[in-house]
């Protein structure tokens, strides 16, 4: 049983206990009789008129019941009938006292004082139900969980704060990420031997931001950091500062770094420090907002402030950095900017060795080939790929995770599950197989085009169809052969739609966009429409790794925007003209490619470059005609489906 659940238990059981006491004794306390007060020499005159039958004595104090009522005293202006009454003994002895009593034989009963009992328990027990609620209030609030309203901790920081003891990351669980491992380790360095550097003057960065996609591995270089230094690490996200009282944040920026300082050195690391680090007074892009602008104000202070911070370094991630305050990012704080980019092929490879380890691999299972399959994968993506592969794996009762597991696992990441439960007519399963098979024939005959990896016509998420191509390797620049070509593929499938069926459908909506938006940054970005020369018309820099930043106006007037517009035209006219003059060519390996998608709905790239090549060497019996019902049926109903076509 864990400590905090028998804690909980030990309190339940204390409360329940006292609560059964209190109403023990609420139940076995006789009703309160109706005493009167009488002085000692009222109480004499009684006992010698004969009227006291029993008294009971308690150090110096008597109670009793008379025969009769007491002379003169009445209640609410009505005559009395109480015959209980009390008095008090005075300090100084009376021997006559006892032997009057037993002359008018009156029944004496003797007690041992007992102030405590008589006195203080039956207050304290009437007290007893308001410390219950104290109590209770006390435990709600002090188990209160993260994020709610802790009255008792508004203030502290709640940073989570790791030893060296319980940090077991290194740098030998990041795989890939060479360049920023290389940056970090200075880090280490100088927190394992700061007099190394000292000596010569130099000055360990205060901060460090660390800025790439989600998913690149921020958070976990940050923890290996810690693990090889050997020093706490105080972990906290940027949204926990900020809350809905002003001056909160602060208070825990303040209360974090007095945390770092007991214990330097030492790391702290802020993940999405863009929730505080907005850009201060920047009307219609982050708002006015006086807690967050306090908080970041209070973290501008401790970085760099009139108190210096030695030994504390503070690690920060953000996906966001175009939004950052630059009073944060200014020499002195955050003055060391570390890129954790998407890793390339050889780390893409080295990222999935270290996600297999204790994975069964089959012989035939080539990592370095699903390297090359996911390009712009990030590492979190990476490892998901591996565990979907063993889940289908698992799901099929084998022992081993194998090429094709990993190969759907793939297709179920990009595009998601198969839908073989729909239902596709045999026209429609003819145009999706001529669209796919356009796509592949065009990649798999033009030069500059990436290699052919598969093709196919099983529905998968809102796509019908897919071909994929694989670089031969990873591209850093991309000349204007390889754009065009990349284009032609692209328009492969509309092009085969309007050269077999004679129409043109909805299913090119996907290529059409991916098309476009190629051809504007050729235009736009790179200088590569010659009517508009050597120029870049789009110079405003963009959100780089989440791509919702909001609409920028044009950096060009109306003149030129017709440029662009006639420009990005042409250049997507020439792609299809060519795919359309490639597929004209290639028309008996386009058939043949089509007959044997629809017969075995997948194709490798390397059946597809068998089936091209016999579809050289074999007779040539002339084009097929389109079948005229199917030319009736797409040009009277639409497809039901969304997207297919080329996806990379």
């Amino acid at each position: 049983m864990k400590r905090e659940t028998l804690g909980w238990l030990v309190w339940t059981t204390i409360l329940v206990a006292a609560f059964a006491l209190w109403v023990w004794h609420a139940a076995s306390t006789p009703p309160p009789v109706r005493r009167v007060v009488l002085p000692y020499s009222a109480f004499r005159d009684e006992l010698r008129a004969g009227h006291v039958v029993r008294v009971v004595i308690s150090g110096h104090q008597i109670e009793g019941e008379m025969s009769q009522p007491v002379r003169g005293e009445s209640a609410e202006g009505e005559t009395t009938t109480a015959r209980h009454f009390v008095t008090v003994v005075p300090e100084l002895p009376d021997p006559t006292l006892l032997p009057e009593l037993q002359a008018h034989h009156v029944e004496v009963v003797a007690r041992r004082a007992s102030p405590i009992a008589t006195t203080w328990l039956p207050t304290l027990l009437s007290l007893l139900p308001f410390a219950l609620l104290l109590l209770i209030g006390y435990l709600l609030l002090g188990r209160t969980p993260r994020g709610g309203p802790d009255v008792l901790r508004f203030g502290r920081s709640g940073a989570r704060m790791y030893t060296p003891e319980t940090t077991r990351v290194t740098f030998d669980d990041v795989a890939g990420a060479e360049g920023p491992k290389a940056e970090l380790r200075e880090i280490v360095e100088f927190l394992k031997d700061p007099a190394k550097f000292r000596r010569l003057g130099a000055e360990i960065p205060h901060g460090v931001l660390l800025i790439g996609p989600p998913g690149t591995g921020k958070t976990l270089l940050a923890r290996a950091v810690a693990g090889e230094a050997g020093v706490p690490f105080f972990s906290i996200t940027g949204s926990e500062f900020v809350e809905m009282f002003v001056g909160v944040g602060a208070s825990r920026v303040r209360d974090l770094f007095r945390q770092a300082k007991a214990h330097r050195p030492c790391i702290i690391f802020v993940d999405e420090i863009d929730a505080i680090g907005r850009q201060r007074g920047v009307a219609g892009l982050t708002g006015a907002h006086e807690e967050r602008e306090q908080t970041l104000n209070q973290l501008l202070a401790e970085m760099d402030g009139f108190e210096p911070n030695e030994g504390i370094i503070v690690l920060a991630a953000t996906n966001r950095p175009d939004i950052l305050d630059p009073a944060l990012l200014r020499p002195g704080r955050f003055d060391r900017r570390v890129v954790v980019d998407l890793p390339t092929l050889s780390e893409r490879e080295a990222i999935l060795k270290l996600h297999a380890r204790g994975k069964p691999l089959a012989s035939d299972v080539d990592l370095r080939t699903i390297a090359r399959g996911t390009p712009g994968f990030s590492g979190a993506d990476l490892e998901n790929l591996l565990n979907e592969a063993a889940l289908l794996a698992a799901r099929a009762g084998k022992n081993r995770i194998e090429r094709e597991d990993l190969e759907r696992a793939r297709d179920k990441v990009m595009m998601g599950l198969e839908r073989r439960s729909m239902i596709i007519s045999p026209e429609e399963r003819r145009c999706m197989a001529y669209h796919e098979a356009g796509h592949a024939v065009v990649a798999a005959v033009l030069p500059h085009a990436d290699p052919l990896h598969k093709v196919t016509i099983v529905p998968r998420g809102r796509a019908l169809g897919l071909t994929q191509q694989l670089p031969a390797e990873e591209r850093h620049l991309y000349t204007r052969e390889y754009l065009h070509d990349k284009l032609a593929v692209l328009m492969g499938g509309r092009a085969a739609e309007e050269l077999v069926l004679g129409t043109a459908t909805s299913g090119a909506e996907n290529d059409l966009k991916e098309a476009t938006r190629l051809a504007r940054r050729m235009v736009l970005d790179w200088g590569l429409a010659e009517e508009l020369g050597h120029q870049a018309l789009r110079t405003a820099p963009e959100d780089l790794y989440l791509g919702n930043g909001f609409r920028r106006p044009p950096e060009y007037g109306p003149v030129t925007a017709e440029q662009v517009d006639r420009a990005v035209r042409r250049i997507l006219d020439e792609a299809y003209e060519r795919a359309r003059e490639t597929l004209k060519t290639e028309r008996a390996g386009l058939d043949a490619v089509a007959e044997a998608l629809m017969e075995h709905e997948v194709l490798s790239g390397e059946e597809v470059a068998e089936i091209l090549a016999r579809a050289h060497a074999g007779p040539q019996d002339g084009h097929r005609a389109a079948d005229p019902r199917v030319e009736s049926r797409m040009r009277s109903e639409e497809p039901d489906y969304t997207t297919t076509g080329i996806r990379t």
